[in-house]
């Protein structure tokens, strides 16, 4: 059986009182900006582009194929991989494992993977607080600053030149010299995401509309769902759903993000038991990662893998 990586628990630095040094945000640079706005604008104008130039060829079902494969891929690569296992330890994986979901995560095209990890334990830390870094908490409560909390929450702190310390809040991350590599090679994961699928579209079709059509479905907007989904568990989840768990912060549960953020939308056990390998614990919660982890340990691939106890979650509930 192959060994399992020796991974440290998370560490958990404590908050400091008043600005942080560590985690001051400024305005962005031009490149920044420019990438981010791509980003965030750029599917929406290629479908747009797209569909016109294109009608009645500006879809094919390897195209939507294609996107659903490379969907799960990168998705569970965020959820299982740069969330559960980098962020949380939720479980220890063989090195090959780790390597594959930290591929995977980078594919998805969210920032590095040692940086996401920073960011993500920074949030928890000052979870809905002074330095976390997409509360949607930070205007008054009236009309007008929840929806300019949404917005800050799911794509305003993007456009933001983001300081979170590395060495403060991922040093595990820092010093594993696979996640160091491959956390360089971003820019590289980001080519091969959108690559990858115009090199299939061509092959498949042999045309360059073929090419350009899977790169739009299975690269663009694949991609920007993705985003979405994720930021949404950064914005809605801390808006709207149920609280089941008593934590300090305003995290929720959105049901019906469950499947398509493979359980990242049960946030509120998320917040109350950041840790656990299953997130959707209570009765009716599918967590599609949580199936995979359990796949991999039943494999001999992941191993400590910090399952919920239900009968002591049944006390906690609200």
């Amino acid at each position: 059986m192959p060994s399992l990586t020796t991974l440290p628990p998370a560490p958990s630095p404590a908050p400091s009182p008043g600005p942080d040094p560590a985690t001051v945000t400024s305005l962005p640079s031009v490149r920044q900006f420019v990438i981010t706005s791509a980003l965030v604008v750029g599917p929406l104008v290629a479908l747009a582009l797209v569909v016109p130039l294109r009608w009645g060829r500006a879809v094919h079902v390897s195209d939507l194929v294609m996107a659903v494969i490379f969907y799960l891929v990168t998705g569970y690569g965020i959820s299982v991989g740069f969330h559960r296992l980098l962020t949380h330890r939720s479980f220890r994986a063989t090195r090959m494992l780790k390597i594959g979901l930290t591929v995977a995560g980078s594919l998805a095209v969210e920032g590095s993977a040692v940086d996401w990890v920073a960011n993500h334990r920074r949030h928890h830390i000052n979870s809905d607080g002074p330095g976390d870094p997409h509360s949607p908490h930070r205007y008054d409560g009236q009309t007008w600053g929840v929806v300019r909390g949404f917005l800050w929450a799911h794509v305003g702190w993007l456009f933001l030149a983001d300081a979170t310390s590395v060495q403060r809040f991922a040093p595990d991350c820092a010093a594993d010299k696979d996640l160091v590599r491959i956390s360089r090679l971003f820019p590289l994961w980001a080519l091969v995401s959108l690559g990858l699928p115009f090199g299939l579209g061509y092959a498949l079709s042999g045309t360059l509309g073929g090419a350009v059509t899977a790169l739009v479905w299975a690269g663009l907007v694949r991609m920007a769902v993705l985003h979405h989904v994720t930021w949404s568990v950064n914005s809605l989840c801390h808006l709207v759903g149920r609280r089941p768990f008593n934590t300090p912060d305003h995290s929720r549960n959105l049901a019906p993000l469950a499947l398509i953020s493979f359980g990242e939308s049960w946030h509120n056990l998320h917040h109350a038991h950041p840790a656990l390998a299953r997130h959707g614990a209570l009765p009716h919660q599918p967590d599609p990662s949580a199936v995979l982890i359990k796949l991999f340990e039943r494999l001999g691939w992941a191993g400590r893998v910090r399952w919920p106890d239900p009968a002591k979650l049944a006390l906690e509930v609200q």
